[in-house]
């Protein structure tokens, strides 16, 4: 894990704002890396690692879906859970007008716009967990409840392992 001083983000900002307990860590970002790249770094399971993916419906309307690290969304569940056509990523242009953080350093705390957010089930039943602080080669370490208590995500069993 790389040390260096911790990046000050709208999404620490308003975590420390409701007196939410949380870890930083700074890590070698390396471009498409991923969950994998940050759990090796940080020395943990990926699978505490969540994932802030922008997707958007068929509408063009975007979500933040949050997914354990190892696994990956089932968009054509979401669609079904969600009553929509299909369910399908953000370009990285259009995520990053919505949230307002760049692709790769997406967190779902503090977005531009405010969007609804899904979270895979199995998330809650953590310990902790490493979510991006709002900026590239920056996790912050939570708990899920504290987690679900600032983004009231809609829980859903969307996810699938990855290959």
């Amino acid at each position: 894990m790389r040390k260096g001083k911790t990046p000050v983000t709208p999404a620490t900002r308003l975590l420390k704002q409701a007196k939410i307990y949380f870890t930083q860590h700074i890590y070698a970002y390396e471009e498409r890396g991923g969950t994998a790249v940050s759990a090796r770094e940080l020395q943990v399971d990926e699978h505490q690692v969540v994932k802030t993916l922008v997707m958007e419906d068929e509408k063009c309307i975007p979500l933040i879906v949050l997914m354990h690290g190892d696994q990956e969304v089932s968009t054509k569940a979401l669609a079904r859970t969600l009553g929509v056509k299909t369910i399908s990523p953000c370009n990285s242009d259009i995520a990053q007008k919505h949230t307002g953080y760049q692709v790769g350093g997406t967190s779902p705390f503090a977005t531009r716009k405010l969007l609804p957010v899904y979270m895979e089930k199995t998330i809650q039943s953590l310990q902790t967990i490493y979510i991006n602080g709002g900026k590239r080669g920056f996790l912050i370490g939570l708990s899920p409840q504290d987690m679900i208590d600032i983004l009231a995500p809609t829980l859903v069993e969307v996810g699938i392992t990855s290959n």
